[in-house]
């Protein structure tokens, strides 16, 4: 397997991994798990650092926190 070969193979991978991830299937499961959700009592701060990072999210993958 030439270096290219081995380029050609990892990309094809990753956009196989960046695919997956994007998926409604694996949204639902991340959203499931209790890591993935904020508590309903964080103090104001993080609730804003949170919203801002919405944001910035919102604008590479258009995703958001629900």
């Amino acid at each position: 397997m030439t270096l290219r070969d081995k380029g050609e193979k990892r990309d094809r991978i990753a956009a196989e991994i960046r695919r997956q991830l994007g998926t409604a299937a694996m949204t639902r499961f991340l959203h499931a798990l209790p890591a993935f959700r904020a508590e309903k009592d964080i103090p104001d701060r993080f609730r804003d650092l949170l919203d801002r990072l919405d944001g910035m999210e919102s604008g590479m993958v258009g995703g958001g926190r629900q």
